[in-house]
């Protein structure tokens, strides 16, 4: 990630922004597809693993920590928090301590990309709506994607003329805004070409009007792979 960019993000995801995303969470739950990745990363851990929680999830950019805060009840036992804004890192750890996971949780501040050599392989590995906002897709996608021991699972933006009218428009306001931070449409059969090189295979895809929700597994463990 480009230092501008990483400012971009303590601009953009700021105290102000954080506090309302953990109010909407409190209020009303997870996005619609965060609730999807939840979902589908749940019916894969429970058939390769028979019902019993996996050992551990790294979740990067993971924001107000809305993915382990569910999987923490019964589907995983610890999990790492990357993100590379303060400010989330901040209510994260405040909302993890209110649900009694503070001793289950460990919050890194960073990038993936530079965190990853000192960084613990994973059962579960989740990007939510984190790939679009890094320029160098192949480096965060393959330093996450060789994390994930079994599970790996995203959502990222669809690709469609609508999608890229929408990042554009939103870059257009960056810009006016004198912004650093961008957001970026990568093409879905590349980030599926990254994962793959990684051994791991894509289990189900779900999509939406502006995302797809796609989990992997490793090659060993697959079924029911989406091969369009």
């Amino acid at each position: 990630m480009s230092c501008g960019q990483c400012e971009g993000i303590e601009q953009l995801f700021d105290a102000k922004r954080a506090r309302s995303q953990l109010e909407k969470l409190r209020r009303k739950g997870a996005d619609r597809t965060t609730r999807m990745l939840i979902e589908d990363v749940q019916t894969v851990i429970r058939e390769l693993h028979e019902g019993r929680p996996m050992a551990l999830l790294l979740d990067v950019g993971a924001g107000v920590g809305a993915i382990h805060h569910a999987l923490l009840d019964r589907d995983v036992e610890r999990a790492v928090h990357v993100d590379a804004s303060t400010a989330y890192l901040t209510v994260a750890r405040e909302e993890t301590e209110r649900r009694g996971h503070a001793a289950r949780v460990d919050f890194v501040q960073g990038d993936l990309v530079d965190l990853a050599d000192g960084m613990p392989a994973a059962d579960v590995v989740t990007l939510d709506r984190v790939i679009c906002c890094y320029d160098d897709m192949r480096q965060l996608v393959s330093r996450s994607g060789e994390k994930a021991r079994f599970v790996y699972g995203a959502v990222y933006p669809r690709e469609a003329w609508w999608t890229r009218v929408f990042v554009a428009g939103n870059n257009l306001f960056f810009r006016l805004k004198r912004s650093l931070f961008r957001t970026f449409l990568h093409a879905p059969r590349e980030i599926n070409a990254v994962l793959m090189e990684q051994g791991l295979r894509r289990h189900s895809v779900r999509r939406t009007l502006a995302w797809e929700v796609a989990v992997y597994t490793r090659s060993t463990q697959s079924a029911g792979i989406v091969t369009d």
